[in-house]
């Protein structure tokens, strides 16, 4: 965070928005609509905490329109949370500053580190390794042989890449978080699992961010494929040769079996699961603890167990809630059924 205040109009400028109030506002941090302070900014994703903005104590807001209810100075963006996300990556965090090679750190043969690199003690990088310019390694990181890692990139400690893994520029990978352990592959011989050995590796594109405590399979053979600008969830399991399209999103305790494929701008949800050798097509959202047996064709909404459209999935629950109250009435409509059957024999 900055010492020093910021104007607001600069703020303004920045995010080409309107200010509504003194535009000599001094800005020194950022924080959200209940925490916010004086001196600092906030913002209004929705007018629905309307109630909320008018008690802030913040000096600005970000608003998508004037609100004359709220007690500080204003500036209305299309975006209020984006342009946020925006002010306080520019203003109010960190500037990268390479701390440089740690000699406590392993390095094998034949590794070669770019400029600027902040790489921390007890780092270990295994031979044939290349490594980016302005990546930082934290403790605890190990780099497998053959692996090479992009411009940019961060990752947190106790990361494991493993052997030939290929990271691309700009990748932030958390803590604890597995890239390239073995695929889970197994032939079984009058009740012996013999290990079918997984000779692939990882790929993951520019821009992708992975959460803690993920699991990423190398490939049996080929390639496992993390798309360019997907943002993956902590305790996420991606299995051997999964390939997951651009920009999509997989949330946490996701679960996706081996060889299936994901289409770009795809949406697993908590605990969402996907079976092996399975097709998922562009811009599918799979909602929350869905399990998807079959393909599911592009731009649809799937529910449930097993995976149907998420309209069929809400009344399929709908009548779910009422089946005690339908079977009883079932009982009691077979009751009279015997009781006019009886009548009638008499």
């Amino acid at each position: 965070m900055t010492e020093s205040s910021i104007r607001l109009n600069t703020i303004a400028t920045f995010l080409t928005g309107e200010v509504i109030g003194n535009p000599d506002t001094p800005i020194c941090g950022a924080s959200s609509l209940t925490d916010a302070a004086a001196g600092q900014i906030t913002f209004l994703s929705d007018r629905k905490h309307l109630s909320v903005a008018k008690a802030t104590t913040a000096s600005a807001m970000l608003v998508t329109q004037a609100e004359s209810t709220i007690p500080c100075a204003q500036i209305a963006v299309p975006n209020p949370a984006l342009a946020f996300a925006r002010l306080v990556k520019a203003f109010f965090t960190e500037t990268y500053s390479p701390r440089g090679i740690s000699a406590e750190m392993h390095r094998g043969n034949h590794v070669e580190i770019g400029n600027d690199g902040s790489i921390w003690p007890f780092v270990s990088i295994a031979d044939h390794v290349r490594i980016g310019d302005r990546v930082t390694l934290f403790p605890g990181v190990f780099i497998g042989a053959g692996s090479k890692i992009g411009d940019d990139c961060l990752l947190y400690p106790n990361v494991t890449v493993r052997e030939r893994s290929q990271i691309g520029h700009r990748v932030i990978i958390h803590s604890g978080t597995v890239v390239g352990s073995d695929g889970f592959g197994y032939i079984q011989d009058k009740g012996v699992h013999e290990k079918m050995p997984q000779i692939g590796y990882v790929v993951i594109e520019d821009d992708v961010e992975i959460g803690a405590n993920a699991a990423i399979d190398r490939a049996t053979f080929g390639q496992t494929v993390i798309g360019k600008g997907t943002k993956i969830d902590n305790l996420v399991q991606i299995a051997h040769n999964v390939t997951i399209g651009e920009h999509s999103l997989i949330v946490a305790q996701a679960g996706i079996a081996g060889s299936s494929t994901l289409g770009h701008h795809t949406t697993l949800a908590g605990q969402a699961g996907v079976s092996d050798h399975v097709t998922i097509g562009d811009q599918v959202i799979v909602t929350a603890q869905t399990g998807v047996p079959r393909d599911v064709p592009p731009q649809q909404v799937v529910s449930g167990t097993p995976a149907m459209p998420h309209k069929l999935w809400l009344r399929a629950s709908q009548t779910l809630q009422r089946l005690p109250e339908m079977y009883q009435r079932l009982r009691d409509l077979e009751k009279r059924l015997r009781a006019l059957e009886e009548d009638r024999r008499k």
